[in-house]
């Protein structure tokens, strides 16, 4: 997979939890999904791209 092995794999598992922390990572890995689902929808030629606020906009608006 692109060169990579299991040991580095766990090393930049490793500096990303350090750099970002535990409570974080579920969050940037549902942007991570979100950002590659829109991207398989815009190369197959679908317009609509999904954009939702989160939960502390809708208070605030």
């Amino acid at each position: 997979m692109f060169g990579f092995g299991m040991p580095e794999l766990i090393v930049i598992l490793v500096i990303v939890l350090v750099v970002f922390g535990a409570g974080r990572l579920p969050e940037i890995g549902a942007a991570f999904g979100k950002s590659i689902k829109n991207f398989k929808n815009a190369s197959d030629g679908k317009d609509e791209i999904e954009i939702k606020p989160k939960k502390d906009d809708e208070h605030k608006a």
